[in-house]
Formats: C-alpha cells, structure tokens, sequence
C-alpha cells in the first residue's frame, strides 16, 4: 500500500508539471522501477549507523523531497532550513543533498573543506551543452579546470582584452544612452534596453566586430535563450541517474531538446571559428576586420596547449552563460529598487552628477570616484544574487560541515539568498539599505561568507570583474543621463515577484519613462 500510495502522490506532482496526460502514465509507469532501486539505496545510506547526519525533513518514496521544492526552490530550501537548521539532509529524488543556509556552514564547504567540496555533479544538460564537461563553470574539478580557469582569466585580464572590454563597453552605452533619448517621454521596457547593452559588450569582446550583424547577434541570442530554458528545466536525469530518469527524459522531450539546440549551437560555433581560421573562406564578416577577439586569443591558446576546439566552444558557451543573464537581471533589480525608494535614487543620482560635472556622459575614470552608487549594487545583489542558489557542488570524500558527517559523492547547496536575508547576520534584511556597506569592509570578493554572489573558493566565478564593471558603468549612465518614472497611473509599488530557473529575475517587466538630463555640455 505504501508503493502504491507514494506513486500516485508522485502521479500528481507530474500532472502538476503540466507533462501531456500520455506521458503521465508511462512516466508512472518507470516511477515503479526508480522507486525499486530507490528503496535499496535508501536502506543502504540509512544502515551507516556510525556516520552523525545533518537533519531533514521525512521524504516520500521515489521522490525524495522534490515534492517540497517549489518554483522558487531558495525560498523552498530556506523555509525548510529554519525548521531543521542550517544544515540539512534532503533527498532529492535518489539523490543525497545537503543544504547549507549560514555563514559558517558555508565556510566549511567554501573553505576548510573546499578541496573536497569544490567538483560538480554529474548532470546531462550541462554534460551536452559543454561538450562533455571542456567547459569551467560545470566540469568536475580536476587538472583540466585549473588549467583552463587560469587561461581564461589571464586572457581576460590581459591589458589587451580590458582596453577592447572598454572599447565594446563605451560604444554599447552610448548606444544605450541615444536609443533611450530617440523614445522621449514615453515608457520604455528597462529588460530588453539592459539586455541589448550587455549582450552587446559581450558579444563584441568574444566574436569581434562580427557580432555588429543583426542577423549574427539575432540567431546567437535566440539560441543562447533556448540553451537556457533548457538548463533550467526538470530533467529526471539528475535526480533519477539510471536508466529509468533517461527513460523519463525522452518521453518528456527533453532529451530531443537538448540535441537539437546543442547541435545548432555546435554548428554556429563551427562556422564561428572557421571565419577566423579562414577569414577568406566565411561570409560573417569582410575583409579587415578586427581578429583580437576572445574567440582568436582560445584559438591561439590551443595551439599551445592540450586544447581542442571543443574546449573553445564550451568556454564560449561559459561565458555567454555566465556573463550577460546575471548582470542584466542585477541591473533590473536595481533600477526597480531604486524607483521605488526616491530618495536613494537622487542621493546616488547628486554623487553621479558632482563626479561627472557636465560631460556628455559617465567615463571610465569617474566609476571608481562613485561610492554610493558601488554601495547600491552590493545592497541589490544581497537582496537579489542572480543566482539565489549557487552553481551545486558535489564532495569528493567525506567532509564534516558543523559536526555533522557528509560523505563522498553528495550533492551541495549553498543558498546565498537565504544567508543575505537572514535576520541575525543583517539588521532590517528585507529593507533596501544600501548605507549599511558605508562603514562596512564586508565585499563579494569570496571572503566574507555572509555575503557572495559570485560564490567563493575555487569555483568563484572567473568573470566577476568584468561583470561588475560592466553594471556599474551601465547604471552609471542611466542614472546620470536620465531621471527617471513611472507610466502615468501607475503605483510606486511595482512587483518585486521573482520568475526563473537558473538564474531568478524580475517576473514582469520594468517599465519606465526616461526624461534626459540635460546640462551645459
């Protein structure tokens, strides 16, 4: 009766997935066989009498606890945290996860034990989509990862790639700045205006002047969005790793999604880096083009490393992944936090405007001047980290994490956003603050563990710098150029209700009116 049972609640939950009602049957159908294997493994984890584990809440045979994730899986993880602590053992269909919601806990993992902490799981979309892991951010670490993460970083530090990061950087928002003059008074999506600028500095620095094509950009980015949704959706795979969650998989569809975009995108990659093997023999660009792009310095680096072209384009995929969704979903949710909280936005917006005095715009030498709005973009990625919860890691041997016994081979959860919201680390989180950094040294350089959107330890994120930059020249300018309302009849209360998978953004989109700041320039 208890197979029985547990099999049609998992019944239910498929049909709450929304999957066609042909599927939910088979889908029942191979729970049968997952929760089988499911039970045994089970018995076998709980039979380590001698190993002190985290607590957590009871699961539901095949589900594990999936059935308490919801589709805000941090505001999930972090309500079920205060009921059993700070470190919790949950399973996640048959996998055995620990989540971890405090400071210390999470300095044992990103730190003490980081060693053994810091590979990744194995996961079928981000295995397809990387070329079998020649990529940094999902690969299980090893030699590889090192070595290709300080190739990366190198390259993208390199006073060459900053002065052509500039470069790219100032031609996108002047863009920016006389797309949103030509629209005048009238209400403009922030979203697509934000996306535009950073897809823009993005694509220029990796492809070069190709990426000035509007049918080149145009096709990369409806690809990218497809990669996507296709990371962020459920794939049984990872939570079933046997033949029954492959099973699952193709009978949803997602198996054939995930070939297709893979191959479209591996097509494109190819045509990409055959343009700049042979700029003659390719029609993306014409001759005299600029080739110091981050897509020639990876070719240069393959030829004199054990590097293949695969390894190219699974960091190209990175970096597109990495770098354009996080920072225009920050820049979002700190205009909206700033809409509604005037008195912030005119404080920020005097700084700018005594640093800058009557320039056209913002330049690169004020950024460093601009204190209070460098304040405003760590206040919003507390409130908002990008990725609510970190990229998951999984631990190479058994760890101890705050007393508790963690073995080998289980899946790792650090919910950043329920450690920026805790209320016995930070005074008022849920308010907009951005002063409390004032007299504060507490930074998302990967040290302080209360705060850290970019992770920390071995895996923090390579392209955090560029990133920032990025944000905070774009605000800069927005706010200088610009001040900034509402549509008419509409209520400063704006929604703040989040959407996603991956990576969590604002639900609807921001919708302002831009009226330009002029001064005597």
């Amino acid at each position: 009766m208890d197979i029985i049972r547990s099999l049609f609640q998992g019944t239910l939950l498929l049909q709450q997935w929304r999957l066609p009602a042909t599927l939910v049957v088979a889908v029942a159908l191979s729970l049968v066989s997952i929760l089988l294997a499911w039970s045994r493994r089970w018995r076998r984890s709980r039979s380590s009498a001698a190993l002190n584990l985290p607590p957590g809440p009871q699961t539901l045979p095949p589900l594990g606890n999936l059935h308490q994730i919801g589709a805000l899986p941090h505001r999930s993880l972090c309500a079920l945290a205060r009921q059993h602590g700070p470190v919790m053992l949950l399973r996640l269909g048959s996998v055995p996860t620990v989540v971890v919601s405090s400071p210390e806990a999470a300095r044992d993992v990103m730190k003490t034990h980081d060693v053994h902490c810091c590979s990744r799981p194995a996961m079928a979309g981000p295995r397809r989509l990387t070329y079998g892991y020649k990529d940094v951010a999902f690969a299980p670490y090893g030699d590889h990862v090192r070595d290709m993460r300080k190739l990366f970083v190198l390259e993208l530090l390199s006073m060459r790639r900053v002065q052509a990061a500039w470069n790219a950087r100032e031609a996108q928002v002047d863009k920016l700045i006389e797309n949103l003059t030509r629209v005048g008074l009238n209400p403009v999506s922030l979203d697509e205006h934000i996306f535009n600028t950073v897809d823009g500095i993005i694509g220029t620095v990796v492809f070069g002047e190709i990426y000035g094509t509007e049918h080149f950009k145009m096709q990369f980015v409806d690809m990218l969005n497809e990669a996507m949704d296709t990371l962020g959706s459920f794939s049984a795979e990872d939570f079933f790793p046997n033949a029954a969650g492959r099973f699952v998989d193709r009978l949803t569809g997602l198996v054939a999604r995930r070939d297709s975009i893979f191959r479209r995108l591996d097509a494109f990659f190819d045509e990409v880096i055959d343009q700049h093997l042979n700029p003659t023999s390719n029609k993306l660009i014409g001759e005299g083009s600029s080739r110091s792009d981050l897509v020639q310095a990876l070719i240069e680096l393959c030829k004199d490393n054990a590097f293949t072209h695969d390894h190219v384009k699974a960091m190209l995929f990175d970096t597109f992944v990495g770098g354009i969704t996080t920072s225009c979903v920050t820049m979002v949710w700190a205009m909206s936090e700033l809409i509604q909280h005037p008195r912030i936005l005119k404080s920020v917006q005097d700084e700018i405007r005594a640093v800058v005095g009557k320039k056209e715009r913002v330049s690169p030498s004020d950024v460093p001047k601009l204190q209070h709005l460098k304040m405003v973009v760590k206040e919003t990625l507390r409130m908002h980290p990008p990725l609510t919860l970190l990229l998951p890691r999984e631990t190479t041997q058994q760890v101890n994490i705050r007393g508790y016994d963690v073995p080998a081979n289980t899946r790792i959860i650090v919910n950043a956003w329920a450690i920026s919201r805790d209320s016995n680390i930070w005074k008022d989180p849920e308010e907009f603050n951005p002063e409390r950094f004032m007299a504060s040294d507490t930074d998302f350089n990967g040290t302080h563990f209360e705060f850290m959107p970019f992770g920390s330890g071995r895996r923090i994120c390579p392209g955090m710098a560029m990133g920032m930059t990025n944000m905070e020249f774009t605000l800069a300018n927005l706010l200088y150029c610009f001040d900034w309302d509402l549509p008419e009849g509409a209520t400063k209360d704006i929604s703040m209700r989040e959407a996603g998978n991956l990576v969590f953004h604002k639900k609807t989109p921001l919708m302002l009116v831009p009226k330009r700041y002029r001064t005597s320039y």
